[in-house]
This record gives C-alpha cells, sequence and structure tokens, in this order.
C-alpha cells in the first residue's frame, strides 16, 4: 500500500501510548528477539519474562547457547513446559554457529529455514531485527483482525490462515513495520482480550464491524478442539540411602530429554497393590519397602490430561541397571524435571 491504513495509523498511536516496558523493545538483537518470541509462544509475559532474563544471562550469544550442553538448557527451561521449543532453540543455535558461522540469518527466508521456526516467528525477527516488512500474525493479530472485519473463518483452518495473512498483510506500512507489528501485538493483549474486551474506550472503535454487529464475543472463531487424551504415569522412586535413580526421557514424546524416575505408564488407572508385583518392574528391583505411595496428581498439557502416581521405595543394595543413573537425591535440583515431577518434589 502507498498511503498507510487508518487502522494502522491508530493501532501506531495507541501503542506509543500504551505499550508496556518489555526489554525485547529495546534492541535489535535478532538473537535475542528470537528468545523473546520462543519463550513467548505458549507462555505469558509475566510468567516469560524471567526465562528470558535467565536465558540471555546465561547464553548472552548464539554461539554461547549452541555450545551449552543440552542438559544445561534443558533444566534452564524447566517449568517452561512444551520443551520441544527448548530443543529446537538449541539445534537452531547450533545450525547457526555451523551455518551462519556464528551469524543470525537476516532475510525472512534464511531465518524461517531454523529449527522450530514458523511463519509467524519468522516475520516477527524479520520485522523486529531488520525492519523488514512482514505482517506478524499470532493469537492477538487474529483476534483483533477477525472482530475489527468480523470474520468468522477458523482462524485454524488453511483457509483461515491463508485470508488472515493476506489481510495482516495489507495492513502493514512497509517503512513502518516493526512498529505496526509491535503495535498490533500489544493491542490484542491489553486491550481487545479474549475477555472482558475495552470496546467503550477502544480507538478503533468506529471502524470495528463485530462492535456494530455485536460478535465481539463470538470471535475469534475457532474449529472444534482436539480431544483430550488421559495417560496415566507411575512413578516408582528408587531410595538408596540418600541417593535416588533417575533416567532420561529418550522416546519423542512430552519431556523428551528431561529426566524423571522410573516409570510404567498405563492406559487405565491401576491398583497400586498390582502394579508394585508388575513384571517390569520386578526385572529390576527384587527386594523394596514402600515407605509412602502418593495420592493421584492431575496435570493438564494442551491436549493430554496426566494423572501420576508416585511410590517412594526403600532399598538396600544398588541397582544396577543400563539406563537408570543413580544421584544423590539433593542433587535433583541441577537436573531438567517435568514440571509434574518438580511440584511432586517441591524443588
Amino acid at each position: 500500500m502507498s498511503q498507510q491504513h487508518p487502522v494502522s495509523t491508530k493501532l501506531i498511536a495507541w501503542y506509543k501510548k500504551h505499550k508496556r516496558d518489555l526489554p525485547w523493545r529495546h534492541i535489535n538483537d535478532p538473537y535475542k528477539i528470537w528468545l523473546s518470541e520462543v519463550i513467548l509462544q505458549q507462555t505469558q509475559v509475566i510468567q516469560g519474562l524471567s526465562y528470558y532474563l535467565k536465558f540471555t544471562e546465561t547464553f548472552p550469544t548464539v554461539v554461547d547457547l549452541a555450545n551449552a550442553p543440552e542438559d544445561q538448557v534443558m533444566r534452564l527451561w524447566q517449568g517452561l513446559g512444551y520443551y520441544s521449543r527448548a530443543r529446537n532453540l538449541h539445534a537452531a543455535a547450533k545450525a547457526i554457529k555451523a551455518t551462519h558461522n556464528g551469524h543470525f540469518p537476516n532475510t525472512y527466508h534464511s531465518i524461517k529455514e531454523l529449527k522450530g521456526v514458523g511463519d509467524y516467528t519468522a516475520a516477527a525477527i524479520a520485522s523486529f531485527a531488520f525492519d523488514l516488512p512482514h505482517a506478524v500474525v499470532d493469537g492477538n493479530v487474529y483476534r483483533v483482525l477477525s472482530r475489527l472485519f468480523d470474520i468468522h473463518t477458523p482462524i485454524n483452518s488453511t483457509q483461515g490462515k491463508k485470508d488472515f495473512q493476506l489481510l495482516a498483510d495489507e495492513l502493514l506500512p512497509k517503512k513502518q513495520a516493526a512498529l505496526h507489528n509491535s503495535a498490533i501485538m500489544e493491542f490484542g493483549a491489553l486491550w481487545c482480550k479474549p475477555q472482558n474486551p475495552k470496546c467503550e474506550e477502544c480507538p478503533l472503535q468506529s471502524q470495528c464491524l463485530a462492535f456494530q454487529n455485536e460478535t465481539v464475543a463470538q470471535l475469534p472463531v475457532k474449529d472444534k478442539k482436539i480431544k483430550i487424551k488421559n495417560r496415566y504415569l507411575h512413578y516408582f522412586i528408587f531410595n538408596y540411602k540418600d541417593s535416588v535413580y533417575i533416567q532420561k526421557r529418550t522416546e519423542k514424546d512430552i519431556w523428551q530429554n528431561l529426566y524423571e524416575f522410573y516409570l510404567i505408564e498405563t492406559s487405565k488407572p491401576e491398583d497400586p497393590e498390582s502394579l508394585l508385583k508388575n513384571k517390569m518392574l520386578r526385572t529390576i528391583i527384587k527386594n523394596f519397602e514402600v515407605t509412602s505411595v502418593s495420592t493421584v496428581k492431575k496435570h493438564i498439557l494442551s491436549h493430554q490430561h496426566l494423572y501420576a502416581t508416585f511410590y517412594e521405595l526403600k532399598i538396600t543394595t544398588p541397582l544396577k541397571h543400563s539406563s537408570l543413573l543413580k544421584i544423590k537425591r539433593r542433587d535433583l535440583i541441577n537436573y531438567g524435571l517435568p514440571q509434574l515431577l518438580h511440584k511432586y518434589l517441591n524443588v
């Protein structure tokens, strides 16, 4: 567009008045902007900020991140969830070191080639770090655009993704891409919220078709959610003197490359007595004393509900098992653990 869209003009004016003071808004370092975007993908700013500060302090450059052991990266990420983000972050940092000599790629397409980087993240880095004219479309932008133009196409459909990207591109002022992108996302986060949007004091009220048509609460539209899967996790904590045994979760599943206790997973709830007689468990350990069996702890992920039971077992002889690592119980804090285990141990 040769002329700035009036919506963009109003958004930028609103942003200059209301924007939050966040550390990644004072920089154009693509590495730190990338870090902030990955951390905030599935995380509220209030929680993600402390992780951003921890990561930038521990790994000041992308090469520092690339050189770090994976266990250190996973441990620092502990509690943020969606751990594939941390694995992809580390893999991409290694690729930047190997392929780009440690220099962050500076075009939309080269950024998008990095592991774990999709359309939105590539557009965000390209615009915020290099001021390239690429429109971002995240959850906040979907909400703002669907309401402004009263669009009922599901935002998670193929057609919806295409339509909203075209509309976002049309609104984008090419010479103020970074400012506009920041403004529309911040507007969605602070003003055009999922619940209780500030419609009565909205600078875009006169342009908002959903406000005029009284459809604000119905938007954006999403296709039906994926069916929730229930999983039943039984963790056996082998206590030998002041040590415990942990193992690394290697399969491609939730919490890959984090550490956990010996696990038996079942498809339905199981009686603790019968599980303590499990053949797999008995191949590892013959004699033990049950010191406690916890109540079931429910842990909710996006498409899974986990029901965990913890069995504290006292053993008198060390275990010999290739996948189990013996460590001091007090040293658990030094290993990346799923948040579910973290909460149980309160470490």
